[in-house]
């Protein structure tokens, strides 16, 4: 296959995989969860809040510490690729390392969350794009994201939407154990709905598009699209009211503080609003 490099709106031109570019996302086949061990229980997390109460376990930072920051708030500055594996907690989850490995792709951030219970409201509020492809060299294989959930969660849903403020772009994937996702993160918007009441866990790994994970993807008989089972509209309206108010609420604090009121801490100077440290 022939991977042609697609440009970005500031018409910087990257290699992305075709099975992306209908929805922005890909659902592979589940894995059976429930034959591996429980290592994220041995992992040491770090207090890193993203979109909703979460914390990180890093397997792979930026050069190996147990840390959580994006790889350009480093000195040296570097993309989010050639993630540097945490000895501690490859020490502890070899099989959690074994299947980010899985795919023939270059690792960048890899890492466990933890996330509490929310509502689809908090989710809607927290939903985020992803500056995954910061100092990314043009050029080269745009970076996606993979979601291995790891506790069964049936009742939670990945919500991702093409635009945020368009409730009929949206897809909920259901999140089991062992439900497996990759998601063009910087590209679509998302955030994930978990009722609890216990933490969800799952394993969120960066990887490169190029032909390993084209075949990784096609292994695991990808599909790009997901019936989507609708939701009460009463309750859909509640929600969504509801998180325009917090965002509504949010914009005018910062503003007061003469802060930019873009999603996250305003760096973006009023550019395309994504949280460029979250991760859902």
């Amino acid at each position: 296959m022939e991977y042609e490099s697609t440009p970005t709106d500031s018409g910087a031109e990257y290699i992305r995989l075709p099975i992306f570019e209908k929805t922005g996302y890909v659902v592979l086949d589940s894995y059976d969860q429930g034959a591996d061990p429980r290592e994220w229980d041995a992992l040491t997390f770090v207090d890193w809040k993203s979109s909703g109460e979460t914390r990180f376990a890093p397997l792979a930072s930026a050069y190996g510490d147990m840390e959580c920051d994006g790889f350009w708030n480093h000195n040296p500055a570097k993309t989010d690729k050639d993630g540097v594996w945490v000895p501690a907690n490859v020490a502890a989850a070899p099989r959690l390392v074994a299947r980010a490995q899985e795919a023939d792709s270059n690792i960048g951030r890899c890492r466990v969350i933890e996330l509490q219970a929310n509502t689809y409201a908090d989710a809607l509020y927290n939903m985020h794009r992803d500056d995954n492809n910061r100092l990314n060299p043009e050029g080269t294989g745009w970076i996606v994201r993979a979601f291995f959930n790891l506790t069964d969660n049936p009742d939670s849903l990945m919500i991702l939407r093409e635009d945020r403020d368009d409730p009929s772009t949206e897809t909920r994937i259901p999140l089991p154990a062992g439900a497996q996702v990759v998601i063009d993160t910087q590209r679509l918007w998302h955030a994930v709905w978990h009722p609890g009441p216990e933490p969800r866990y799952c394993l969120i790994t960066s990887y490169t598009s190029g032909p390993g994970l084209d075949a990784w993807i096609a292994s695991k008989h990808g599909v790009d699209t997901f019936d989507v089972a609708p939701l009460d509209p009463a309750f859909a309206d509640e929600a969504e009211a509801a998180a325009q108010k917090k965002r509504d609420d949010r914009a005018a604090a910062l503003a007061a503080q003469g802060t930019n009121p873009t999603f996250g801490d305003g760096s973006l100077q009023g550019g395309p609003a994504k949280e460029v440290l979250s991760e859902a």
